[in-house]
């Protein structure tokens, strides 16, 4: 901030100790720190009084744009297209009306006289053909398969399991029955 190297500070602290003297030199560091941060928040403070001093001048001269906009657009919303044509005819009066007709008669005869285009012939567009889906075929069970002939090597079959047998429910002497 003051550009103020460590060889010069330690010269400042060297001269502060024999000016203001070892007793008093953390007193006096201490009030400087406090003098220090007072400035830093008077310096803030002004900042952002400025800082909202210009968003108010902004917002200003934005709340002055938009309300000429606003009346440009309401200006152009009251604007009536047949005003301006009978202001033409009465401020044009030197000039015949009927050499307006007999351009505009001459322009008809000239679209009259061109050939009328040929249409297109309709386009007929029919659906595309759609595939058929072919089956895909369903798995077999076990079973099944063993009783086809199977072209690959025989595989032979494991012994079943023995069916395990549950046991009977004993019913208590209290009513509910137990495992």
């Amino acid at each position: 901030m003051f550009d103020i190297a460590w060889s010069e500070m330690l010269l400042i602290g060297g001269v502060a100790l024999v000016v203001i003297g070892p007793k008093d030199l953390p007193g006096a560091l201490r009030a400087a720190g406090q003098a220090i941060g007072k400035i830093r928040r008077m310096a803030s403070e002004f900042q952002g009084q400025f800082n909202d001093a210009m968003r108010e001048a902004e917002l200003t001269d934005l709340k002055k744009q938009v309300e000429d906009i606003g009346n440009s657009v309401q200006a152009s919303t009251n604007f009536d297209p047949i005003d301006p044509m009978k202001d033409f005819g009465a401020a044009d009066a030197s000039k015949p009306v009927a050499a307006d007709d007999k351009a505009v008669k001459d322009a008809e005869a000239t679209l009259a006289a061109l050939p009328v285009p040929d249409l297109p012939a309709p386009v007929s567009i029919e659906p595309a053909p759609v595939a058929e889906l072919e089956e895909k075929p369903k798995r077999r069970r076990k079973a099944a398969a063993a009783e086809e002939p199977a072209e690959v090597a025989v595989v032979e079959e494991a012994p079943a399991k023995p069916v395990r047998k549950r046991k009977a429910k004993v019913a208590s002497a209290e009513g509910g029955e137990t495992a």
